[in-house]
């Protein structure tokens, strides 16, 4: 029932401003020295910043915990399959031989028996809008105006935007699409602008035109960008002036998402100017969030799905832009955190949130708080009065008193449940995190249980499981009690599942692909000891094949100490340069366990890499080498004598 006007009045506006595929890293306030983002930035000034806000590492399952308040977990969309025909999650009847499990299959659409976030503040008086991006049901029956939204301007399927720029390639609904060779079409509310106009641009016209016809009223403005998934089409203005930078960190470097990402910027800032204009800004509450994690993965030179595009693809002209522009990049990189969209490490949930309350909420304050998705729809209706519908179960917790600095976070744990891509449960309590797998996969992650230390290692490079079983078992007694409590749709046993009969293997060479020159090289009790037997001793191998900067980490103890270096060959090159390929380290004399590092800026793919060691000093001893590769943060390759 809505509320009388003149209490309606004196409640705040809601602006909830949600970039797709942001990761932490991707804006100047969380430590970008490469992108550019002033309305952010000043944005950030005027809010909250939370450091530790997580999201679901794919894009579906985070936008249903926004207008549910709960887990995927519990309201069955755990991947991002809202562009699909719609299918209930259930657990697949059988599984072909090899696989051994059955692995649960997601919900495909918001299921309508829930009681929204917008149909609650639709119910209490509040105009409602949805701007942009859904991707929570491909059919007519679970598009927004379904769920509460008075006023909706979308077009699915919506991963991502048939185009960019106008024309978009979006037809009302019960139209036959063009047959138009090499051209993808939607179907939606999105209506053409003049040719050229991006998205973005529009998307934002439309929400700032609902927030001015509303003006007098209390609203809910759900814009939700398209910005910055794929495909990546970009203002090349915008590319062409960041191609001519570089990153002092030597991180991140895609002209394309500095190009998207600006434009986003815009949008946000053109929100704040017609707050202003219009004189709501001290009456609305503004909150600025990402879906998921920064995509570290696609559009590579290596990504199969591009490799074999021909001019006859709808795509080929926005995939040869990219290629021109990205240098052989991914959309972007979340160094430190650990790999990006789509995975459980941080790099893949870990995301920005900034909240702007004036009045209330104290301008540039941080919190580390761990606040989620599912906490929205609990904080959004404390901060307006509103109670949460009985019906609706609802797992987040209102993080209001964080907000307003007078208490914290009542719950011990929060819960990421993602049984896709490479699957797996996580569990964030204090500063430890556990991620529990369901099978093993070697080339991915080690062991079933990573357990990590966040304050001391946010990247996650040191698996501290086998360390501290003690906490693993207590983490996991807690991921136990989520997916009873949650009704989380488990991996089972594939009853025809057969594995393969065992063969008779030569015993794997210890030193795996390492080549010891000047120096012997014995692997036992974990550790690979190294003994000079003549001047500048190195490791080589042709094992490290990579394209652009990694990094070498080291865990070694060398009670000598002295210098070392990397040295690498590209292809293309029969020697090793005389200069210009190496990087100097340096290993302090201790009985001591260190961790050495050395940032390799190689250009063009490495073929035969050294690694030269002070074992001429004296006897060294390796627990583990690892090289990562720069931009996407992902493993190149590793030795691990631990194990």
């Amino acid at each position: 029932m809505a509320l009388p006007l003149s209490a309606e009045d004196s409640r705040p506006n809601i602006v909830l401003f949600v970039v797709d595929d942001m990761g932490w890293m991707d804006s100047g306030v969380y430590g970008s020295e490469y992108y550019q983002t002033p309305n952010i930035d000043r944005f950030a000034e005027q809010s909250m910043r939370f450091t530790d806000a997580y999201a679901v590492p794919l894009c579906s399952p985070t936008r249903a915990s926004i207008l549910t308040g709960q887990y995927s977990a519990r309201h069955g969309i755990t991947t991002a399959g809202g562009h699909t025909p719609p299918r209930e999650r259930r657990m697949p009847p059988s599984a072909p031989p090899n696989q051994p499990l059955l692995m649960p299959e997601s919900q495909t659409y918001l299921d309508p028996s829930h009681i929204t976030l917008s149909e609650v503040l639709r119910d209490a008086g509040y105009r409602t809008a949805h701007i942009g991006k859904w991707h929570l049901g491909l059919t007519e029956p679970h598009w927004p105006a379904a769920y509460g939204f008075e006023v909706a301007f979308h077009c699915q399927p919506s991963a991502g935007p048939p185009s960019y720029f106008s024309p978009y390639g979006v037809i009302p609904p019960g139209t036959d699409p063009p047959q138009t060779k090499g051209r993808r079409y939607a179907v939606g509310t999105i209506t053409d602008g003049p040719p050229g106009e991006h998205i973005t641009d529009r998307t934002t016209d439309e929400a700032i035109a609902f927030v001015r016809a509303h003006r007098d009223e209390p609203f809910f403005l759900n814009y939700w960008l398209f910005s910055v998934h794929g495909p990546w089409q970009h203002k090349e203005e915008y590319t062409a002036e960041f191609a001519e930078t570089t990153d002092p960190r030597g991180k991140q470097g895609n002209p394309v998402m500095a190009a998207m990402l600006r434009n986003v910027d815009e949008a946000l800032g053109r929100i704040m100017a017609s707050l202003d204009e219009l004189e709501l800004t001290e009456k609305t509450i503004v909150l600025f969030y990402s879906d998921n994690g920064g995509n570290v993965h696609s559009w590579t030179p290596d990504d199969p799905r591009i490799q074999k595009v021909t001019a006859e693809h709808p795509l080929y002209d926005t995939i040869q832009s990219y290629r021109k522009w990205s240098g052989g990049r991914p959309p972007t990189n979340n160094s430190p955190l650990r790999d990006g969209k789509g995975r459980l490490y941080e790099g893949g949930q870990r995301v920005p949130l900034i909240v702007r309350w004036p009045g209330v909420v104290r301008p540039g304050s941080v919190s580390d708080a761990v606040i989620g998705p599912i906490d929205l729809y609990p904080t959004i209706l404390d901060a307006l009065g509103i109670p949460i519908p009985k019906q609706q179960i609802v797992d987040g917790e209102s993080f209001l008193p964080v907000l307003k600095e007078t208490g914290t976070m009542r719950r011990t744990a929060y819960f990421t449940w993602f049984p896709h891509l490479v699957p797996g449960v996580s569990v964030r309590q204090g500063d430890w995190k556990l991620i529990r797998r369901f099978q093993p996969r070697p080339a991915d992650y080690e062991g079933l249980h990573e357990l990590f230390h966040l304050k001391n290692d946010i990247g996650e490079t040191t698996n501290l499981a086998a360390k501290h079983p003690e906490k693993v078992a207590e983490l996991d007694a807690l991921i136990d009690g989520f997916v009873e409590q949650t009704g989380a749709l488990s991996p089972q046993p594939n009853p025809a599942y057969q594995p393969r009969p065992a063969t008779t293997v030569t015993p794997a060479d210890p030193l795996d692909g390492l080549l010891p020159r000047r120096c012997k090289a014995t692997v036992a009790d974990g550790v690979l000891r190294i003994v000079g037997t003549s001047s500048m001793p190195f490791l080589g191998t042709g094992r490290v094949k990579s394209t652009g900067p990694m990094t070498m980490t080291m865990r070694v103890r060398a009670p000598h100490g002295g210098s070392g270096r990397v040295e690498w060959r590209v292809d293309g090159q029969d020697e090793f340069p005389e200069s210009g390929q190496s990087v100097d380290f340096s290993l302090s004399a201790s009985d001591d366990w260190q961790d050495v590092s050395a940032e390799v800026p190689a250009q063009g793919r490495t073929n035969i890499v050294r690694l030269y060691l002070p074992a001429d000093e004296g006897p060294l001893e390796i627990q583990s080498i690892r090289y990562l590769h720069v931009e996407s943060g992902k493993t190149i390759y590793e030795w691990d004598f631990r194990n």
